[in-house]
């Protein structure tokens, strides 16, 4: 009952987020994670790709920085670099230019999860102020998600995260495990609906001279005499002039997309206290040996001294 409860507030927030932004006309496809969400179960596909890049065409670099090992019931930081130039604008929905948002996934082992806000560090709350981490559903508790917000602010993510304690949890071991992550900086080439964006290069699709350039698009006249007009998105800069000919799939506008989306992994061990003292305790006897070796040695090297003596 609990569950079925959590899952029906998920459902209501998601739909008011859409919803929401819909009517405050927020740019299609910066509403990052939310379609992700409804569509897939698991955003990370069977051949490895995570799903954001279904919809984010280019290719970006994503960094993250994570401990090698951690202890049972301890809380770690994940931290994910989207990195891009200074001053890059995007372009809206509108055809105008705005600071590019950005997004991330984290993709943890069963068993992680976000850390509790009375377990988070201090200087963990203060750098991720107006940074809003959510589980990717109710079910997919070890799947993080944020996003979208201020990309020249948030550059630098931080996933404050709780390790599992395999003495409470049955299913968790001690072992080695894989963490993914993905980011995005900037708008996405397609809807959630299979349509292109404005966030894409105009080609044509006809051969032909272009008679007229106009805010309804671009006019080209085929060789058999008929007309078409391609339509030009608001804000994509137009690089043909009139008069030119242009054949089939060749370019009518700069790209205009400066974003893209990048992922990457790494690997952490979820580490055993008693391995650790196990460790300790065999490096300490090793320590002794070698004093003690080193000492019979010199007692040794004293009688030897003495019966030359004699």
């Amino acid at each position: 009952m609990k569950q079925k409860l959590q899952k029906l507030i998920t459902n209501f927030i998601i739909g008011a987020s859409i919803f929401f932004g819909t009517f405050t006309l927020v740019d299609e496809c910066q509403a990052f994670p939310i379609y992700a969400q409804q569509a897939y179960t698991n955003p990370r596909e069977a051949n490895g790709r995570i799903v954001c890049a279904n919809c984010h065409l280019a290719q970006k670099t994503t960094e993250i920085e994570s401990p090698q090992s951690v202890l049972p019931d301890t809380v770690f930081e994940a931290v994910v670099k989207v990195p891009y130039p200074d001053g890059t604008k995007q372009l809206n929905a509108n055809g105008g230019k705005t600071d590019l948002n950005v997004g991330a996934i984290v993709i943890l082992p069963d068993g992680f999860k976000l850390a509790p806000k009375n377990r988070i560090p201090p200087e963990v709350v203060k750098a991720n102020k107006g940074v809003y981490i959510s589980p990717y559903s109710s079910e997919a508790q070890n799947i993080l998600v944020v996003g979208p917000m201020a990309g020249k602010k948030h550059r630098e993510i931080t996933f404050p995260i709780l390790s599992p304690d395999p003495a409470t949890n049955k299913d968790v071991f001690f072992y080695k495990y894989p963490i993914y992550v993905g980011a995005n900086r900037g708008r996405g080439q397609v809807n959630p609906n299979g349509e292109k964006t404005n966030n894409n290069i105009v080609t044509t699709n006809v051969a032909g001279q272009i008679t007229s350039i106009t805010t309804e698009g671009v006019s080209i006249k085929a060789v058999d005499g008929n007309t078409t007009t391609i339509k030009i998105p608001a804000g994509v800069e137009v690089i043909v002039k009139e008069g030119s000919i242009v054949s089939v799939d060749q370019p009518l506008t700069l790209n205009p997309n400066v974003g893209g989306f990048g992922q990457n992994e790494t690997e952490i061990v979820l580490q055993s206290p008693a391995r650790i003292v196990g460790y300790l305790a065999l490096c300490l006897c090793i320590v002794l040996t070698q004093i003690l070796l080193v000492i019979k040695k010199k007692q040794f090297e004293k009688v030897q001294a003495a019966e030359m003596n004699f």
